[in-house]
């Protein structure tokens, strides 16, 4: 994970190869989850020093953190899907969750469909 007296990352790779296990493993997941539904055309990159996708608008974003990892899929989807996310502990824009136990890859698939709607 990046410090005060690291570069910001480049590359989502670049953000991934610096974060320690088991949150790496878990991002990378995730991250092969938003792929799989992202239409032709997106681009992925980094954006507020975070793995961010982007298409017509940002749909989704992700980063880990020292004690948990998080999902950005903005606040709007957050309120369509809180109830399935009741779990998890969520502010207006942010889903926090364990390093070994993100929301499930169907859930995921789901809320990031959903953005692309409103997009």
């Amino acid at each position: 994970m990046r410090t005060s007296k690291t570069a910001a990352p480049g590359t989502p790779e670049d953000y991934l190869a610096n974060v320690p296990e088991p949150a790496r493993a878990t991002l990378e997941k995730i991250r092969a989850t938003i792929r799989s539904v992202m239409p032709d055309g997106y681009t992925e990159g980094i954006s507020y020093g975070m793995p961010m996708f982007k298409h017509k608008g940002i749909v989704c974003g992700y980063a880990a953190f020292a004690d948990h990892c998080s999902l950005f899929p903005t606040p709007g989807v957050i309120e369509k899907f809180k109830d399935e996310l009741k779990n998890f502990e969520m502010s207006k824009g942010t889903i926090r969750f364990p390093a070994n136990k993100p929301p499930s890859a169907a859930l995921v698939k789901r809320m990031v469909k959903a953005r692309l709607a409103e997009l």
